[in-house]
C-alpha cells in the first residue's frame, strides 16, 4: 500500500542527470578562490555565473523528459559588493567555504560522468566483451546490468536509482534488468520511477522481480519492456492510502483513484499488457473477464465496459472472471499467475538463468548499494541535517567574530558543502540553492564587516541562507499534498530547531569558550588578563608599562600615527618609519585617518581615531 496520496505528475521537479551535469573545473574554481584569500574579499558573483553557464548545465540532448516535468529555474545574478583587503583572515575562511562547496559539487558531476566506468559497479562474475565471445550466444545485447533495488520507495531511493541507470549507461549497457524487492512507498517517487524507465531510449529496461513488488513497486514495473517474475514472486497490491488526522491510514478518495486508474492503465497499454489487470490493482470495484476472439483465437483480459466498448465486441466472447478481481480484492498474484494474465513475460528463478534467457556472453555486471549511497542517506537523516547546519553556523560565527583565524571558515564551508552534497545527489538540491546560500553568506559578510551596523544586507543575507537550506531540504516549492506538507513540516522544523539551538550553543560558548582547552586559542583573552599578562611581562623583561613588549620599537602609549589601512577593527598604521598591525578600539576606521595609541596589551596595540584630523 501507498504512504501517500499525491496526484502525480504534475508538479514534480526533474531528477538530475548526474552524468551530464556541466562543472567548473577545479583548476578554474583555484584559480578564482585563491586570490581571493589572500586579499580577504568576496567573489566577482558575475565572473562565477559566467563560470558556472560556462559549463554547461544542460541535459542530454534527446533526452526524453519525465512526465510532468518543468521548466529549469535560473536565477539572475547581479554585481555583488566586495570585502576589502584584510589578509588572510576571515576573506580565507569565506573562499575556502566557497571552494569547498563549488568543487565538491563539480567532483560530485565528473564523478558521475557516464563515459568512465562507475567506480561503485560490482562485478559479481567475469566481465568482459560480448563482441569476443564469437558466434556461440547469438543474443542481442552485448553488455547486461543488473540494478539491485530493495526496501521503500522514496525520493531518496528514487534518485539512487537515477545514479545507478546514469552508471549503466557509462558502462555501455543496452541491456537495464531493475531487481525488485520491494514492498512499496511513496505514490510520487513509484510514478517518477515508472516513467523514468518507460522512457528510458538507450537500453531495453527489464523488471526482475525474485521476491515482491507490491504497491509502488509494481506500478514502477510496469514501466519497463519487459517483467520477468519469480514463480512465487507477489505482485500487485497498488491501493493508495493516506494517513488522516487521527493517524489512521485510509483508502485514497475516488479523485485520487481516477487519477492514478488512468496513469497505470497508461503504463500497461503503452507495454502491451492488459490495462483492465494494471486498474485492477488500484481499483477494487473493476472485475476482469478472460476473452476469446472468434476468428484469430486471440486470448485478452478485459472488462465489461472495455468489452462494450469494443469497435469489434461482437467478435469477442466472454469467458469466466479473473478470480483474483472479484470479492472488493486488489489484484495480487504470484509470478505464475502472472505469466498466465499477460502481466508478466516469463518466470525467472534466480539471477544466474537471466544470462541464459537472455543469451548473454558474459554475466550481468551488477550494481548495488556503495559507501556513496549510505553516506548521503546518513547525511539526509534530519538529526544529521540539524547537527550540520548547527555546526556550520557556529564555526561561521567564530569565523566572523575572530578574524584572521579561517579554523572557523573551513569547519563551517566543510559542513555546509556536505550538507549541500548529499542534497545534490539526494535531487533535492540545484544549482540555485548554492548559488543562493553563497550570496547569503556574502550579504551577511558585507553586513559585518564592510557596513556598520545590523541592516538590510545582514537580514538579506540571513533570509537567503535559510531559503537555501529549505528549497534544498524539498523537491518541490510550494507543498500541494499531504506528504509534501509533511516534508515542509520536518524541513522547517529542522531548520527553526538549528537556528534555535545555534542561538544556544553560541550563548554557552561565548560564557565558557576561554575554560575549554584549546577551543580557548581561538579567541582573544580578555583585556584585564592581558594586562596581567603585560605587566608580569614587562617585569620579567624589564620592558616600560604602556611600551611594546619583546620590541625595540619606540611606540608608546599615547603615540600617534595614521592607517595605512581600513582597520575593520584589524590593519596596519605607520608610526615613523614603523608599520605595525593594530586594533580599532570600538569604532571602524578609515585609511588615512589620524590615530593615536590608547592601550598595549603585551604585543597587541589598541588604537583610537583623532576625531577632525586626515593625513595628507
Amino acid at each position: 500500500m501507498f504512504d501517500d496520496t499525491r496526484q502525480a505528475p504534475y508538479d514534480h521537479r526533474v531528477p538530475p542527470d548526474y552524468g551530464t551535469t556541466g562543472s567548473v573545473p577545479i583548476v578554474k574554481l583555484t584559480a578564482m578562490v585563491l586570490p581571493l584569500a589572500a586579499a580577504g574579499q568576496t567573489p566577482d558573483r558575475n565572473a562565477a555565473d559566467r563560470e558556472l553557464a560556462g559549463s554547461g548545465g544542460k541535459g542530454p540532448a534527446g533526452r526524453v523528459p519525465v512526465r510532468g516535468e518543468s521548466a529549469l529555474r535560473t536565477v539572475r545574478s547581479e554585481s555583488g559588493p566586495r570585502l576589502v583587503r584584510r589578509g588572510w583572515g576571515t576573506g580565507a575562511g569565506l573562499a575556502l567555504s566557497v571552494w569547498l562547496v563549488l568543487a565538491a559539487l563539480s567532483v560530485t558531476a565528473v564523478a558521475d560522468d557516464p563515459q568512465p566506468p562507475a567506480a561503485s559497479a560490482v562485478a559479481e562474475a567475469g566481465a568482459g566483451d560480448a563482441s569476443e565471445a564469437g558466434d556461440d550466444w547469438p543474443g542481442r545485447f552485448q553488455k547486461a546490468v543488473v540494478i539491485r533495488f530493495e526496501g521503500d520507495i522514496h525520493p531518496l531511493s528514487e534518485h539512487y536509482l537515477y545514479r545507478k541507470l546514469d552508471e549503466a549507461r557509462g558502462l555501455g549497457a543496452d541491456l537495464v534488468i531493475v531487481e525488485l524487492d520491494s514492498p512499496g512507498g511513496h505514490l510520487e517517487s513509484s510514478l517518477n520511477i515508472a516513467e523514468k524507465l518507460r522512457f528510458l531510449d538507450w537500453a531495453e529496461t527489464v523488471a526482475y522481480i525474485p521476491s515482491e513488488a507490491y504497491s509502488g513497486a509494481a506500478i514502477a514495473a510496469l514501466g519497463c519492456d519487459q517483467i520477468l517474475m519469480g514463480p512465487d514472486a507477489q505482485f500487485g497490491d497498488a491501493a493508495p492510502i493516506f494517513q488522516g488526522r487521527d493517524f489512521q491510514f485510509r483508502h485514497a478518495p475516488e479523485k485520487i483513484r481516477s487519477v492514478l486508474v488512468s496513469q497505470v492503465r497508461d503504463l500497461a497499454e503503452s507495454r502491451g499488457r492488459p490495462p483492465a489487470l494494471a486498474q485492477a490493482m488500484v481499483d477494487m470495484d473493476i472485475t476482469v473477464y478472460r476473452v476469446t476472439h472468434n476468428e484469430t483465437g486471440q486470448v485478452r483480459f478485459m472488462s465489461q465496459e472495455e468489452i462494450a466498448a469494443a469497435d469489434d465486441a461482437q467478435q469477442w466472447t466472454q469467458g469466466p472472471p479473473v478470480l483474483e478481481t472479484q470479492g472488493k480484492l486488489f489484484l495480487t498474484i504470484n509470478g505464475r499467475r502472472a505469466v498466465e494474465l499477460q502481466m508478466a513475460d516469463a518466470n525467472i528463478g534466480s539471477r544466474d538463468e537471466l544470462q541464459t534467457h537472455f543469451q548473454l556472453a558474459n554475466p550481468p555486471v551488477v550494481l548495488k548499494h556503495g559507501a556513496i549511497d549510505t553516506i548521503v542517506y546518513i547525511l539526509n537523516l534530519p538529526l544529521v541535517t540539524g547537527l550540520l547546519l548547527v555546526v556550520g553556523l557556529v564555526a561561521f560565527y567564530f569565523e566572523f567574530s575572530s578574524p584572521g583565524i579561517s579554523v572557523g571558515g573551513l569547519i563551517g564551508g566543510l559542513c555546509f558543502t556536505m550538507f549541500f552534497w548529499s542534497r545534490f545527489l539526494g535531487g533535492t538540491s540545484t544549482w540555485l540553492e548554492i548559488l543562493l546560500f553563497l550570496a547569503g553568506v556574502i550579504f551577511l559578510a558585507v553586513e559585518l564587516f564592510v557596513l556598520p551596523g545590523f541592516g538590510v544586507a545582514g537580514i538579506t543575507g540571513i533570509l537567503l541562507m535559510g531559503i537555501a537550506v529549505l528549497m534544498a531540504s524539498q523537491d518541490f516549492l510550494l507543498p500541494s499534498t499531504p506528504r509534501q506538507m509533511s516534508t515542509l513540516a520536518v524541513s522547517l522544523g529542522v531548520l527553526v530547531g538549528s537556528g534555535i539551538t545555534f542561538l544556544i550553543a553560541i550563548s554557552l560558548l561565548s560564557r565558557h569558550l576561554p575554560s575549554i582547552p584549546l577551543l580557548n586559542r581561538l579567541i582573544l583573552a580578555p583585556p584585564s588578563e592581558l594586562a596581567a599578562d603585560d605587566a608580569v611581562l614587562a617585569a620579567d623583561s624589564k620592558t616600560p608599562p604602556g611600551a611594546l613588549a619583546g620590541s625595540n620599537l619606540a611606540v608608546r602609549e599615547g603615540d600617534w600615527g595614521v592607517a595605512v589601512s581600513p582597520l575593520r577593527p584589524a590593519g596596519k598604521a605607520r608610526f615613523g618609519d614603523d608599520y605595525l598591525d593594530v586594533v580599532a578600539d570600538g569604532v571602524f576606521v578609515d585609511q588615512a585617518r589620524q590615530v593615536r595609541i590608547v592601550r598595549i596589551q603585551g604585543n597587541r596595540i589598541v588604537v583610537r581615531e583623532i576625531e577632525g584630523d586626515v593625513a595628507g
